[in-house]
């Protein structure tokens, strides 16, 4: 049986991280801090509550931060490799506090794999994100391009967090540690606020929702179950070093295309409210997934009109 520490594993793609890991008999140790971050600590509870009643026996949940070293020691020995995905998140919000941003996501990223080395982990996965890239990079974005642009604190601590790991990875280089950019995930239990759950929960309500800009933006929407599959995917293909590899749907859509779609699974019309672009979002988003087709043997599955059916589902169930 393999053992996993998961960080942040009770949030939106944490929990079905979890989950995935938990269904093939893994054990699963859980670290996470249960604060609103800015996933609601109510659904991590809820999530945490679920995940204990159906493996009991096989998952372990630790209430710490990711900057505890003493908590971070403990629980990195004996794995068989740690899946970092807490963090702060959120490139709005990061404006409003890039202090705490900084030392969670760097900070807490160099103690977790310090300790990691210090146990002999031999895997260190990190789940960074496609903001990394900025509005510089041509697209679509290639993992070699350099990602020097950051648009907003959340992005740069993303960014710094891979040169951290980059940098303490020479001192044990057998060590496998993939950079895992994510592309606009989205999927059931998604964070509340953002842009698919907050338009299909109004439409399904008959309520306007807002849109930033013109609807030109471009991003590429990623089933949160295709994200799931890339990790597990490198957790068993990812080789020795520090390697990067772009996880997105290759097929990115207009913020117009998208609400086009959304009233198709919504079953209705919406409505339409604009705003101005907020500091800090990118033009487009846009991941070449070579390098994860080729090397991880990956490619996404869900298209977006079978992963907005499955928000719609959960929305719907949620108000039974």
């Amino acid at each position: 049986m393999r053992r996993w520490l998961v960080t942040g594993g009770v949030g939106f793609i944490g929990h079905h991280l979890t989950r995935a890991l938990l269904g093939r008999g893994d054990f699963v140790t859980v670290l996470d801090d249960f604060s609103d971050a800015p996933y609601p600590t109510r659904l991590k509870r809820r999530h945490a509550e679920v995940l204990s009643r159906e493996f009991a026996g096989r998952i372990e949940i630790v209430d710490a931060c990711i900057t505890n070293r003493e908590t971070a020691a403990r629980l990195t020995a004996g794995t068989s490799g740690v899946l970092h995905l807490a963090g702060l998140a959120g490139v709005r919000p990061s404006f409003a506090d890039p202090a705490r941003y900084s030392v969670v996501n760097i900070e807490g990223t160099a103690t977790l794999l310090d300790a990691a080395q210090r146990a002999g982990t031999p895997l260190f996965l990190f789940a960074s994100s496609s903001s990394v890239y900025g509005n510089a990079t041509p697209l679509p974005a290639n993992e070699d391009a350099p990602a020097i642009v950051p648009e907003s604190p959340y992005a740069a601590t993303k960014r710094a967090a891979e040169l951290v790991i980059a940098s303490m990875v020479r001192k044990t280089p057998a060590m496998r540690c993939p950079l895992l950019r994510f592309f606009t995930v989205y999927g059931p239990w998604q964070r509340p606020e953002m842009a698919i759950t907050s338009f299909l929960r109004s439409a399904i309500a008959g309520k306007p929702i807002t849109m930033f800009g013109d609807g030109s933006m471009r991003r590429d929407f990623t089933h949160v179950e295709d994200i799931v599959r890339g990790i597990l995917a490198a957790t068993d293909r990812a080789p020795s070093g520090v390697r990067p590899y772009n996880l997105g749907s290759g097929a990115p859509v207009t913020l117009s295309e998208l609400v086009t779609a959304m009233g198709r699974a919504a079953g209705r019309e919406i409505q339409i409210e604009r705003a101005p672009i907020p500091l800090g979002d990118v033009e487009a988003t846009f991941a070449d997934i070579s390098r994860a087709r080729t090397e991880l043997e990956w490619q996404p599955r869900i298209v977006l009109d079978e992963g907005l059916a499955t928000v719609v589902k959960w929305l719907e169930s949620e108000k039974a």
